[in-house]
């Protein structure tokens, strides 16, 4: 490697590290979504203990994207199994057009991120069943 391509290198890795700086300071002033508190309990739980609160925070944010990528693919698994619903069903459906996320919904998409969830079947009257009286109306 000649003497540009090692100062390239090097102001690339200079690049990068101010990059990461700029972002871990950025994180002091974040709120996420995901309390800091509940972070460290499992973190701890998992025995990594660390008292920088951008580290937690980094954690929070990456858990944050996480779910919120798992209950969009969850959501559009709803959407695909709706869509197929039998042709005589149809005509209910349109007059319910409410979305009833389930179980296998969210296991499908969990299982894209390579996550197994085991769940007993429940079985219900209707997809209404559990549902507060008042808001079933709407």
């Amino acid at each position: 490697m000649n003497q540009n391509q090692q100062q390239q290198a090097s102001d690339g890795r200079h690049d990068d590290d101010a990059a990461l700086s700029d972002f871990l300071a950025s994180l002091m002033d974040y709120t996420p979504t995901i309390p800091d508190e509940l972070v460290e309990h499992y973190l701890a739980k998992s025995g990594f203990q660390c008292p920088d609160v951008r580290l937690i925070r980094l954690v929070a944010v990456a858990t944050q994207k996480f779910v919120s990528e798992v209950a969009s693919d969850a959501l559009q698994q709803c959407k695909a199994r709706q869509a197929a619903v039998v042709k005589d069903k149809r005509d209910k459906q349109q007059k319910d057009k409410r979305l009833i996320l389930t179980m296998e919904d969210l296991s499908r998409s969990l299982r894209e991120y390579g996550v197994n969830v085991k769940h007993q079947d429940y079985f219900a009257d209707s997809p209404s069943t559990g549902v507060d009286p008042a808001s079933r109306d709407e």
